[in-house]
């Protein structure tokens, strides 16, 4: 298919590839906000490197830290109101995947005057960003080299997916060495959300072999190091190759002559995330096999190609099989009950489903297909 490639991003990896910071920085201003989680980055360090970075480069900051798993609207108008009481001139993001995703909202946020959640639901237009770089802590989500964000709103009981150009960072800085501290259970839900988002590419519209070729080799990347760096968490090269994995996974190239992903077992697991603040690959390694299943009649050919070219088998059943055993063997959960939600809750999953129109690009989901879907994901 024809097809259009950008991705603007100044990728900085490898080992102490942070130290290239100061000389970044000063061409964006003189005053940063710092976006962070709970409490991990200055627990190991990370935050000390940044700020006497920052510091020796006559480069101010204020820090905004708190930002949780499964990040809200309310913490990234919070943030917001600082930046813009403070004045700063760019973004600066240490942390993981929703330190990453927040981070891009409250760049466009400081910069123009908006109701964020309307501009999120496409209401609003977006007219600009601050410079966003982020510093990456764990390997997963790839929004270190994407534009894209996914946050959650209480009120509105809903956990969305938002693009834009402008959210692509300006440069990103992946030390290998700031994911040596991540446990096994996120390292493994890591792995799972970067194999998940290589899937919804494979499963996306259109095809092209090449692309097809691309995402079996970021699975088997993935299951190749997954038990070596679960083993042996502080290892250079095991947790290198994963991170750029999970960079791979969704800077867009896995979509390169296809019409783009499906995205519907993001839509179910995000579900799953709001209701029970489920660990986003934890969601995902539940809801795939069980999508899968429910598409066997339509999509059993392309399950049998995904078996040959990454588990050896041209058996679709088979390939879902071995599937569920790597994300077990790394801990990741592929039934519900195992992500400690009880049976009875069904209907109700069953209801947000309905209301927030979960289902995919490509794929549609009616309430009869998500109530199959369900059943798969609690069936033992």
């Amino acid at each position: 298919m024809n097809f259009e490639a950008y991705n603007p991003v100044h990728l900085h990896f490898g080992s102490k590839s942070i130290l290239q910071l100061g000389t970044v920085v000063k061409q964006y201003g003189v005053k940063a906000l710092i976006v962070m989680g709970k409490s991990s980055a200055k627990k190991y360090g990370y935050f000390d490197v940044v700020a006497d970075i920052l510091e020796k480069n006559n480069i101010n900051y204020e820090v905004y830290s708190g930002i949780k798993s499964n990040p809200t609207i309310d913490q990234v108008d919070e943030a917001i109101a600082l930046g813009k009481k403070e004045k700063v001139d760019m973004v600066i993001a240490l942390g993981g995947g929703s330190v990453l995703d927040s981070s891009k909202i409250i760049a466009i946020g400081i910069q123009q005057d908006t109701d964020t959640w309307s501009m999120i639901k496409g209401k609003e237009k977006v007219q600009g960003s601050l410079p966003l770089i982020t510093i990456l802590t764990l390997a997963a989500t790839g929004s270190e080299m994407n534009a894209a964000a996914v946050v959650q709103n209480h009120e509105t009981h809903e956990k969305v997916g938002f693009w834009h150009p402008v959210m692509y960072p300006k440069h990103s800085f992946l030390n290998p060495e700031y994911s040596y501290t991540v446990d096994a259970a996120y390292t493994a839900y890591g792995i799972t959300d970067l194999m998940a988002h290589a899937l919804e590419a494979y499963f996306g519209g259109g095809h092209a072999g090449l692309s097809d070729r691309l995402i079996a080799g970021i699975l088997l990347e993935a299951m190749e190091f997954a038990p070596k760096v679960l083993a042996d968490p502080m290892n250079y090269e095991y947790r290198a190759n994963i991170m750029l994995a999970a960079t791979m996974a969704l800077n867009g190239s896995t979509n390169f002559g296809k019409k783009g992903g499906d995205w519907g077992v993001h839509s179910i697991g995000h579900v799953l995330s709001y209701l029970y603040d489920t660990p986003h690959g934890a969601s995902l390694s539940i809801t795939y096999p069980a999508w899968m299943r429910y598409h066997m009649p339509v999509l059993a050919h392309r399950i049998a190609r995904l078996g040959e070219l990454v588990f050896g088998t041209s058996d679709a059943a088979k390939t879902i099989e071995m599937l569920e055993n790597f994300w077990t063997s790394i801990n990741s959960p592929i039934r519900l009950e195992q992500a400690g939600i009880p049976a009875n809750d069904e209907n109700k999953i069953l209801e947000l489903l309905i209301r927030n129109h979960a289902g995919g690009q490509f794929y549609a989901l009616d309430a009869k297909a998500l109530e199959q879907i369900l059943k798969y994901m609690y069936k033992s």
